[in-house]
């Protein structure tokens, strides 16, 4: 008897401290955070330093800079060349699941390579629209095009916007898609710590979402979206099981690739029985471009008025 009750009393504080440990675990973990810092400064740099470019082309007389010279737009572009590295290297310090460093430096240098084809690309085709050239004809089909001498210069351009549209785009969207993918799959905490999306959250999300549309249709980048789309989706669904779901910076994200592709669903209807942007665009994926359309479309307004 004696020997039971000096066990029963050695054994009772450990069987304490064990129910409380399990009831203190939830405090014990790091309560997960939104990375305003992070979203904003990829906001923000999205909508001045991409999104701004044509804008800023637009706007700015063609003659305040040499045509033999950058302009204001490529000055932004060689910015966004510097930035956007810098914010996805940020991205893949917060993840959770970095990759192997090899592939990191792999992924950002595809990144800076493709963009600085773009950037010449783009800068080349500011100056073809000062003389006659139309965004939504192709380039052998263009009538500034059919005037060169000799004829063997429209190969040139098709490869020129072939570095741009085609090569220079897989490099530059499929690393930042795998990028965003990383860090959405270390955006979960467990079930007790589900959170709402904090205020800021909700005020990026439409300028968010409204980038990620500019993303699909000027960058024809809607078969990577959509296939990102499914892969966070899976994720979600995989993580649940597991008693994981989406914090702050995970819900940001579905939110607002959903709202982008609602909106790309809108824009496609919208356009949808346009025969000249059915021309430029064949084939299944008809997504038209927004700077097509505005040569198309608004560009025409613009000179009447």
């Amino acid at each position: 008897s004696l020997l039971f009750l000096f066990v029963s009393h050695r054994a009772a504080p450990q069987t304490k401290c064990r129910s409380l440990g399990s009831a203190d675990m939830d405090e014990v973990l790091p309560k997960p955070r939104f990375h305003l810092d992070l979203w904003l400064g990829f906001t923000v740099q999205n909508w001045v330093l991409d999104v701004g470019r044509p804008v800023v082309m637009l706007v700015l007389p063609a003659d305040w800079f040499p045509l033999n010279r950058p302009g204001a737009a490529d000055y932004l572009h060689l910015l966004y060349n510097i930035t956007a590295p810098l914010i996805l290297l940020k991205m893949l310090e917060r993840s959770p699941r970095t990759p192997p460093l090899p592939a990191v430096h792999l992924c950002i240098v595809a990144v800076v390579m493709a963009t600085s084809f773009h950037l010449v690309a783009d800068s080349v085709t500011r100056r073809l629209l000062l003389i006659g050239y139309q965004l939504h004809v192709s380039v052998r089909e263009n009538p500034v095009m059919k005037n060169l001498e000799p004829s063997s210069l429209v190969d040139a351009f098709e490869l020129l916007f072939y570095y741009d549209d085609t090569l220079g785009h897989l490099m530059w969207y499929i690393p930042l898609f795998l990028i965003l993918l990383l860090f959405f799959s270390g955006c979960f905490c467990p079930r007790s710590q589900e959170g709402r999306m904090p205020s800021a959250a909700w005020m990026l999300l439409a300028p968010n979402a409204a980038y990620y549309w500019y993303l699909i249709t000027e960058g024809q980048t809607f078969m990577l979206f959509i296939f990102t789309f499914f892969a966070m989706t899976a994720t979600v669904m995989h993580q649940r099981r597991r008693g994981m779901v989406p914090d702050g910076n995970g819900l940001f994200m579905l939110y607002s690739f959903s709202a982008a592709l609602c909106l790309v669903a809108v824009w496609v209807a919208g356009l949808w029985n346009d025969p000249v942007l059915r021309k430029k665009h064949p084939g299944l994926i008809y997504v038209p471009q927004p700077r097509a359309v505005y040569t198309l479309h608004l560009g025409r307004v613009a000179q009447t008025c």
